[in-house]
């Protein structure tokens, strides 16, 4: 009998998290999933936007950049598999001035070299041919985007887990990790019956609680934790008819995508979010920030009526800088970065994480190697 109860163990149930047990379990390793929540999916995964995103803004060469293109080319596929319900609709991105029409052909330009499939700049005739209602001075259409049903493709990489053996297990918090001496990890598990489970290898993957996690794992350098912000995201619900078939994003502010525009599987418009650090983990929406929403919408929609949004829900993301300093790419951090042999840690996967999420998983399981 083995000394080890799995080969790999999995901190954290969200889509990132699921798809790392995923890619270890179709290379044939027995996976254990540990969740503290008695759900999948109820952090950073459940409180996003659910859209399949083309892999547009980010540095070449970047993380971000290859892992939500190649993540995203892996997504459709998976979505059709499992009949996980997607709507494949288009974005556009638009400048509603001319003087933002400078930003959106760098954004053209950035987008051809992540290589980034059937970008096309439109004047905005063109794109208010394609959404009547616009207000738009010229606009990128990228048709590869798209919105999913986040939940239906976790509760479908949960499926592919278990088919293959291995165990998604709720309501049970990580605890802590100390590294075996010939290898592999003392896995410190709580919740109702607390355990100790021993696995070859370790990912952590447990969003907002990624500092904290690294932090339990013994013998992880304090020093290469990275400091954590929570940057807060509101969205609003429109009453009535949606305006557009298509994703509208503005340009991006510092920091993120925009407050933008979609249509949800539903049929019903949302906008968001919003972004605004804060120091816990809070998810009440204020009404009164919907003046602002309001303003910024009417930008790019000048006839959104009064009084036509109603608060919806709120997100928090697992930032790795905070205001005023440049987006940095995601963490993968292995053996090179922490010295601890066999484990992967996983710090500031926020957008495009969910497109990300099956490259993110191949990327760590290859990391890992061996069965």
């Amino acid at each position: 009998m083995s000394e080890f109860d799995f080969d790999a163990c999995v901190v954290g149930a969200g889509a990132v998290g699921l798809a790392c047990g995923f890619a270890l379990a179709r290379r044939g390793q027995s996976v254990v999933v540990l969740e503290k929540e008695r759900a999948i999916g109820q952090g950073v995964s459940s409180r996003n936007s659910e859209v399949v995103h083309g892999g547009l803004y980010y540095p070449t060469g970047s993380l971000k950049a290859r892992l939500c293109v190649e993540g995203r080319r892996r997504l459709y596929p998976f979505l059709d598999a499992h009949k996980v319900a997607y709507r494949k609709c288009g974005k556009l991105v638009v400048a509603t001035s001319e003087a933002e029409i400078p930003r959106l052909e760098a954004i053209a330009a950035q987008a051809r070299a992540n290589d980034v499939e059937g970008i096309a700049e439109l004047s905005g005739a063109q794109a208010m041919a394609l959404e009547p209602g616009l207000n738009a001075a010229a606009a990128i259409v990228s048709p590869q985007s798209g919105v999913f049903d986040s939940h239906g493709y976790m509760l479908a990489l949960q499926g592919e887990i278990e088919d293959a053996g291995g165990a998604v297990v709720l309501g049970t918090p990580f605890e802590g990790a100390s590294a075996l001496a010939g290898g592999g990890f003392e896995v410190r598990a709580g919740g109702e019956s607390p355990t100790r489970l021993r696995a070859r290898r370790l990912v952590a993957a447990p969003g907002l609680s990624a500092q904290a996690v690294a932090a339990t794992i013994e013998g992880y350098p304090v020093a290469d934790i990275p400091a954590r912000h929570l940057g807060k995201g509101v969205y609003f619900r429109l009453a009535g008819k949606a305006p557009f078939e298509r994703l509208i994003y503005p340009p991006p502010i510092p920091g993120a995508l925009g407050t933008h525009y979609r249509k949800d599987l539903g049929g019903q418009a949302v906008f968001g979010p919003d972004l605004a650090y804060v120091e816990t983990e809070d998810y009440s929406v204020d009404p009164a920030r919907a003046a602002g929403f309001y303003a910024y919408v009417r930008k790019f929609w000048p006839a959104l009526p009064d009084g036509a949004l109603s608060p919806d829900y709120a997100g928090v993301r697992p930032k790795l800088h905070g205001p005023g300093e440049p987006q940095p790419d995601f963490r993968i951090d292995g053996p090179e970065a922490h010295g601890l042999p066999g484990l992967v840690a996983l710090f500031g996967i926020e957008s495009p994480g969910l497109t990300s999420s099956l490259a993110i998983g191949e990327a760590v399981a290859s990391r890992l190697g061996g069965a």
